[in-house]
């Protein structure tokens, strides 16, 4: 689990990301300004936009993302979701993946891997509205047998580079992908 148990631990992960992707120093400010707010970002009931949290759920091999057939949105993503009053969006991560994938065993990496602000559109009662989605790594363990969650249509472990190298793909999915791959070859390298 992390430390990330109030809102200036918060700010510490945002200024430390800021420092690996300075290119992304909009997100970050827009992440910031979100977090100093002085409606609770992390709370769904937040209309103007809230806190949510995904995991870039990878296996043993670091070869391959667990992705979900959202069921809401028709699109292959990251497991995640809202944070619901958690202010510990690393613990949000880790739970939603443990939620929506039924795996056991799982851990999170410390530190933010990825910052998305999309928008939601508007769905039955609910209003259109921004989240601001913070990504975690998760590892899966020895156990790769998931389970789908009603939140689903479908699970599937995806190959990384294969996610890379499709013009097609989300383009947050594009971005970690790349991300994730950089990070394993810096590991290689360092290694």
């Amino acid at each position: 689990m992390s430390d990330e148990t109030d809102g200036g631990s918060l700010h510490v992960h945002l200024f430390a990301y800021r420092r690996q992707w300075p290119e992304e120093g909009v997100v970050v400010d827009e992440f910031a300004q979100l977090l100093d707010d002085a409606a609770d970002p992390f709370v769904r009931e937040r209309d103007a936009g809230h806190f949510t949290a995904s995991a870039w759920l990878v296996d043993l091999s670091g070869q391959r993302v667990l992705l979900t057939h959202h069921r809401k949105l028709g699109r292959w993503l990251q497991l995640g979701g809202h944070a619901d009053g958690d202010r510990d969006l690393a613990n949000v991560a880790l739970r939603e993946a443990e939620e929506e994938s039924g795996l056991s065993g799982l851990s999170v990496d410390a530190g933010i891997f990825d910052l998305d602000r999309h928008w939601i559109p508007e769905r039955g009662d609910v209003a259109g509205h921004w989240h601001y989605d913070a990504r975690y790594v998760v590892r899966a363990g020895a156990n790769e047998a998931f389970v789908v969650s009603e939140e689903s249509l479908a699970l599937a472990w995806r190959d990384i580079a294969a996610i890379d190298a499709d013009d097609s793909a989300d383009a947050s999915m594009r971005r970690m992908a790349r991300k994730w791959l950089l990070r394993q070859s810096q590991a290689v390298q360092a290694g």
